[in-house]
C-alpha cells in the first residue's frame, strides 16, 4: 500500500532498526497497527484466520517462497518443539 510504511522488529539484541516504520513485538500488536492504518504488512497466508472485521489480507501471487527454518537445542526435550516439527514435516 503506497505512503505506509512496513513495521519494524526488534533485533536480537532488543533495539530496533532505523526507519518510519512502528515498532512492533507480536503479531497482535501488528494487526493493530495494520487496522488503525499505521503500517501495511506482509503476512503468510495462515494468518488469514487471525483476521477481524476491518482487516482485509490480498494474496501476492508474484511473490518468492520463503524457506522456513526450526532450530532447537540437541538436548531439548520440549513437547511442544517435537509437535512443531512433527506438523512441519508432515506439511512438506
Amino acid at each position: 500500500m503506497p505512503g505506509l510504511p512496513l513495521p519494524r522488529w526488534p533485533n536480537p539484541d532488543g533495539t530496533y532498526p532505523p526507519g518510519p516504520g512502528p515498532q512492533v513485538r507480536d503479531h497482535a500488536q501488528l494487526l493493530q497497527l495494520v487496522g488503525l492504518g499505521r503500517a501495511c504488512a506482509v503476512s503468510p497466508e495462515s494468518c488469514r484466520a487471525q483476521l477481524h472485521g476491518d482487516l482485509a489480507a490480498v494474496p501476492v501471487l508474484d511473490a518468492p517462497k520463503v524457506t522456513t527454518v526450526i532450530a532447537w537445542p540437541p538436548h531439548s526435550r520440549s513437547r511442544a518443539v517435537a509437535d512443531l516439527v512433527r506438523t512441519a514435516t508432515h506439511l512438506q
